[in-house]
């Protein structure tokens, strides 16, 4: 028997005889149409990501952001105000069709449709043209989606009162107040913990009796006969309850 008699060899077309290295494809044929996705775009979104990400440290860096005194529950006059990304629903809850009775308008309803239709673009416009001009749906919603968030972001800038918003947040003196002296049981039963907070730094509301330099008399007067927002008569207590506030918040003095 010959060597090879009888035996047949079978060849992979799957299997290149000759070993290339990963070349994207020739998208010359079609200019302006795609391309390779590695390394040509992904490149592209990575530089682009990069110019963003390093803009946004710079802003870090040159823009330290502001910071506020510690949340008070006892202030009720505080109005919060949100972060600036979400400053397009805050803006939006002020209008009567979309706040009081019709929160839930505002809120969750109108919210929902627009991000609904911003999920559904791609499946409402899915040609595969590029250009702008030949999209006019999907376009067309996010020049929409764009201009209502921007707008309504400069209202809310514009509009806001951001003297009152910097007293609010500024951040006060505290003070070591003993919550068991029997003045300050007066201090609470007296409502005065509503406008001057819990460790007496102050609101929106009243001032700060930290280092407040008044003296006693000037206290209790100030107590019965009110002053700016306080107004008269809000103390109710009696004469030796009055005295003796009098006296604890005078010296009320910061750490």
């Amino acid at each position: 028997m010959h060597r090879g008699k009888g035996m047949k060899f079978v060849g992979d077309s799957r299997i290149p005889a000759e070993r290339k290295p990963n070349i994207p494809k020739d998208y010359s044929e079609y200019p302006g149409k795609t391309e390779a996705f590695w390394p040509n775009f992904l490149l592209k979104e990575w530089l682009v990501g990069a110019v963003f990400l390093i803009g946004f440290l710079v802003l870090t860096v040159v823009h330290a952001p502001p910071l506020e005194r510690m949340a008070d529950p006892t202030d009720t006059g505080y109005i919060p105000l949100p972060d600036w990304y979400f400053l397009f629903l805050y803006q939006l809850l002020k209008y009567e069709f979309a706040a009081g009775n019709f929160t839930v308008v505002g809120a969750m309803i109108m919210p929902g449709i627009a991000f609904g239709a911003l999920l559904l673009a791609p499946f409402l416009d899915s040609g595969p043209e590029r250009r702008p001009y030949r999209r006019p749906i999907a376009v067309g919603m996010m020049i929409l989606a764009v201009g209502a968030a921007t707008y309504l972001t400069w209202e809310s800038v514009a509009t806001h009162d951001w003297e009152a918003a910097a007293k609010q947040g500024e951040i006060k003196k505290e003070a070591e107040i003993d919550t068991s002296a029997e003045e300050y049981k007066i201090y609470q039963e007296q409502t005065c913990i509503s406008c001057h907070g819990d460790n007496m730094q102050g609101g929106a509301a009243g001032p700060s009796l930290v280092d407040n330099g008044l003296s006693p008399e000037e206290i209790a007067k100030i107590a019965v006969e009110g002053k700016g927002n306080m107004p008269k008569g809000v103390f109710k207590g009696s004469d030796e309850e009055l005295e003796k506030l009098s006296k604890y918040l005078s010296e009320v003095k910061s750490k």
